[in-house]
Parts: C-alpha cells; structure tokens; sequence
C-alpha cells in the first residue's frame, strides 16, 4: 500500500488504491448541516474530491481557501473537500472563511471515503485521519486526475487539477482557469 510523510515521518495508507482510469466508487458523507451528501460515481459535472486531515490547519485551510476562490464554482464542476472533522467544525470554518462555493463532507462516522479510495492513514501521528489527496472525476464516473500528495503538510499540484478538469471542457472559465 501507499504511504505519505508528515513532516518527513513515514504514515502508510490502507483501503482499496485507486488508479486513474478507475471508476470512482460513489461514498456518503455527512455535510455540515448534517444531511448526506454523496461522492464519487457518475454525474451530470466534473467532480472535484479533495481529502484533507482536518480543515483546522493552516495548509489544509489554505488549499480550502484556494479551491473555493479559483476552481469551486465553475459552471460544470463540483468540488467538495472531505475530512475526518465534525460537521459542526466544518460548518463553522465554511461561515468564518466565507467558503460558499464548494461543499464540505465529513467522513468521520466509518471513514467510508479514506476507505474506498486509500486515502486512510494507518499510522503514525495522524492515524485515523485521510491523507492530503486529490481525485478529479469526469462526467461519467472514471477518475480522470489523482494525486495524493507526498507530503501531508504540502498542497496539491493546482495547475495540474486545472488542466485534468480543462481536459474535459469543464471548467467553464471560458478563457482560462487560475490558480493564484
């Protein structure tokens, strides 16, 4: 399986590796208002799934910040940050931040999504929350981008979730995607 460093300790990952090319199991998630919301799986957008550890750290809130500014919102994608936070934290870090242009989703009841799609890291300090991942879903269903990055207290590459979501004439910027 997979592993990751936080701050340059080895954390193995465990559920099932994804590949691009694979289809994206569809998984329920918990929204701050405590509904269910659903990921993965055919739809009528692009989907944009972020896992992060928890929204209450600074590069975590940054890449949140980042995704709601300059990719969330656009006309034919949906982009939804997963974490292991409570949906009451997460609700509260959306209304603080001004984050109205993705959706958040909680996957702390059974770790369903780390599970379904290896983001779930085994060991080390920050066992039992997900990696810093990102799965870029096209219209019918079949991871298009996947990057889980190396590094947990580094962001995503951005451009290159740009160019996977341009790649499938989504991204609705009409001109061209930014990233900064």
């Amino acid at each position: 399986m997979a592993s990751v460093t936080v701050g340059g300790n080895v954390a193995n990952l465990t559920g099932k590796e994804l590949n691009v090319g694979d289809k994206a199991p569809v998984v329920e998630l918990v929204a701050k208002d405590l509904s269910s919301i659903k990921v993965g799986g055919a739809s009528d957008k692009i989907q944009v799934i972020a896992a992060v550890p928890s929204l209450d750290t600074g590069v975590c809130a940054t890449e949140t910040r980042k995704f709601n500014k300059d990719i969330a919102g656009q006309e034919g994608v949906l982009l939804t940050v997963v974490s292991m936070d409570l949906p009451f934290a997460m609700g509260r870090f959306c209304s603080t931040e001004g984050i109205e242009n993705l959706q958040v989703g909680s996957d702390f009841r059974n770790k369903e999504f780390a599970n379904a799609y290896g983001v779930l890291i085994k060991d080390g300090a920050l066992a039992g929350l997900t990696a810093r991942a990102v799965f870029v879903v096209g219209k019918d269903g079949t991871i298009i981008h996947k990057e889980i990055v190396a590094e947990v207290t580094t962001e995503p590459n951005y451009d290159a979730i740009v160019a996977a979501i341009k790649s499938q004439s989504g991204c609705g910027c009409h001109s061209s995607c930014s990233t900064k």
